[in-house]
């Protein structure tokens, strides 16, 4: 009894305890299920406000971003285009942002399995995104407040509203770059600056047909055809920017000339020598002899009239030579060609550098001749036209056809080119009317520049010069010519307002007056020590190469300008060693003076006409005799030098020729 009692409780007990166990089970898991329901729906509801939230709050940023660029972009007086593609832009990026954070929203809402996971993407998802947009807008509202004035154009004002910095033949897609800038913008009928082309004779801005037009900036490149070769080439047009005003095209850039034409050139010509200055005004009858070789000449010029090369020949030997250039066909006189044919390769065979000086005399293109200078007389030689399409295409024809001849071409070769003969000298050697100084230049430089662009655009390594000579100050042989430093100074300023370029300078220090014969000494009333020296002669010539280094007077890359003495002589009339010793003199400064790259001495033989006036400049006679200067020459740049040349410090009454050297 007591027994089954104790087996009955310890039944109940477990039984008990069972039970109890069993529903401790059941309470936990229902807890569990619980909790996870409660879990799981503070998820949702936390994903959902921040889904709700997130978007709206994006949208209201962009809003407000879009609603002060629009503000401030009429503060400033933007114009309504380009603020229109900013904010399309921005509303399309804002957009994007709230598709993906909504996205995100609703994928973590479906998937709680991932919850830490996708909590933990979509707290960093998109902040680059929005920190860039952000940056971008705030870059956008830094540029509009600091943004270019806009100012209205005015007839004061317009021409020199922008400028153009450059424009340059691209080497590597062949168009003409043409970079203009400005300080503001212009205020005009629309948002563009067009590019026009103005024709080397054409002085305003005519028509309404345009290149090419770009919006309103402060810089801009405009990049157009060169047309080399052919009836539309622009290797010999000035470019100019313009706005439309009420309806009409108005420039606001000077005009602007192509500045590096060798960047086409098919040949780049070496100098040979350049340890001896020495040149000679050779005797084209003496070629086939030794003479050339025996006096070491190193340097050569020699004139082309060009009514001797021009048109055609009857010689059947000697056929017309055509030539084709922009679309026209030129002849040429072929027997004549063949004459510097055969003396610029006599002169290349002998390794002598050689400058050609082109001289305008009247010849079978009327067109050559400038308007102005067609009447008042008969002169020796006259001003260039490139004052019409005629003209100045034949200027462009004959330049590159003598460039690309004598271009080692198997017709000899030519590096230096002289434009004209003493330019400053109106009446003898450039006739044309009188005018201002800046008029006078302007109508040489035209077609100089032409010249220039046409030789260098077939040999780049050319060099092309402006003739003056020795009236520095003043014009001292006629009233109605003009001083040296005057044209020298005025060719500086109409090049480098157009275009800079790199233009040489070969002047004529003669004495003063011409059948003077002592080099080492002048009236000190004409030939000082100053830059306003009327007179530049061997004795001061330092004064020219100190002019020539002033800032404003360097090319474009700080360098001084190359410089030859094209046409320098002494008359033997007073006797032979006034001639002999006022050689060495003037070659000895020359030698001292490293801005000098060569001297040209006129000439190898006395020519009549001279001799008739007390000018005999020859180092020979008319009859072939050798004169005293004869050895003086041959020796003078020579180990040999002393033995035939110090002679010369008896005659000018030195004792070294450092007293000679010291000062130039």
């Amino acid at each position: 009894m007591e027994t089954t009692d104790r087996t009955d409780a310890v039944k109940d007990a477990v039984t008990d305890h069972k039970k109890k166990k069993k529903k401790r089970t059941i309470d936990k898991a229902k807890v569990a299920r619980n909790k996870k329901k409660a879990k799981e729906k503070k998820a949702r509801q936390r994903a959902e406000r921040k889904a709700e939230k997130k978007p709206g709050s994006r949208k209201k940023q962009w809003i407000i971003v879009a609603v002060c660029l629009v503000v401030l972009g009429v503060a400033a007086g933007c114009t309504g285009y380009r603020m229109q593609m900013h904010l399309e832009e921005l509303a399309a990026e804002s957009a994007a942002v709230e598709a993906m954070v909504y996205t995100r929203a609703v994928q973590l809402a479906e998937y709680s399995k991932t919850q830490h996971r996708k909590e933990s993407v979509r707290q960093n998802a998109g902040k680059d995104t929005t920190r860039a947009l952000v940056d971008a807008a705030r870059y956008m509202l830094e540029g509009i407040k600091n943004r270019p004035r806009e100012v209205e154009i005015t007839e004061e004002n317009a021409a020199d509203f922008a400028s153009i910095e450059s424009c340059k033949i691209n080497t590597e897609t062949g168009k003409v770059d043409v970079t203009m800038k400005a300080k503001d913008l212009a205020i005009s009928d629309d948002g563009y600056y067009y590019l026009f082309e103005e024709k080397t004779y054409q002085s305003a801005l005519t028509g309404s047909d345009y290149i090419i037009e770009d919006q309103k900036d402060v810089e801009l490149t405009f990049s157009v055809n060169l047309n080399y070769n052919t009836a539309s080439s622009r290797l010999f047009s000035k470019f100019v920017v313009a706005v439309k005003k009420n309806g009409s095209f108005v420039a606001i850039t000077r005009p602007h000339y192509i500045t590096n034409p060798e960047a086409i050139a098919k040949y780049a010509l070496s100098f040979g020598n350049t340890t001896s200055k020495k040149g000679l005004l050779v005797d084209p009858e003496k070629l086939q002899s030794s003479e050339l070789d025996d006096l070491g000449v190193k340097h050569a010029a020699y004139n082309i009239p060009l009514s001797r090369i021009l048109g055609p020949t009857s010689n059947e030997y000697y056929p017309t030579v055509h030539y084709t250039y922009n679309g026209n066909t030129y002849s040429f006189n072929g027997q004549i060609i063949a004459e510097y044919d055969y003396i610029f390769t006599n002169l290349t065979n002998r390794g002598i550098t050689t400058t050609a000086i082109i001289l305008n005399d009247i010849s079978s293109r009327p067109e050559l001749i400038h308007p102005k200078a067609r009447s008042g007389g008969r002169a020796p030689y006259y001003a260039f036209n490139a004052t019409d399409e005629a003209g100045t295409e034949c200027i462009a024809a004959i330049a590159s056809f003598l460039a690309s001849r004598y271009s080692g071409t198997g017709h000899g070769k030519v590096v230096n080119w002289v434009i004209g003969n003493e330019i400053n000298a109106r009446a003898e050697w450039n006739h044309i009317e009188y005018m201002d100084t800046a008029s006078y230049v302007d109508e040489y430089a035209r077609a100089f520049r032409v010249f220039y662009n046409a030789i260098l655009s077939i040999n780049g390594t050319a060099r092309v010069y402006i003739s003056l000579d020795q009236q520095w100050g003043k014009s001292l042989y006629s009233k109605s010519g003009y001083a040296s430093k005057d044209i020298l100074d005025e060719f500086n300023r109409n090049l480098k307002a157009e275009g800079n370029i790199d233009w040489a300078l070969a002047q004529h220090p003669y004495n003063y007056p011409l059948t003077s014969v002592k080099a080492w000494s002048g009236n000190s009333s004409y030939v000082q020590e100053s830059e306003n020296t009327p007179v530049i002669t061997i004795k001061n010539i330092h004064v020219l190469t100190d002019y020539l280094q002033k800032p404003e007077m360097l090319t474009e890359d700080g360098e001084v300008r190359h410089l030859i003495l094209s046409e320098m002589g002494y008359t033997s009339s007073q006797g032979q060693e006034l001639q002999a010793a006022s050689f060495v003199y003037a070659y000895k400064v020359i030698e001292a003076n490293r801005y000098v790259d060569s001297m040209l001495f006129s000439r190898e033989t006395d020519a009549a006409s001279e001799v008739n006036q007390g000018l005999a400049l020859g180092i020979c006679t008319l009859g072939g005799g050798r004169k005293s200067i004869y050895d003086a020459y041959k020796y003078v740049d020579t180990s040999e030098s002393a033995a035939h040349t110090d002679f010369a410090l008896r005659v000018i009454g030195i004792s070294s020729w450092n007293e000679v050297i010291r000062n130039h």
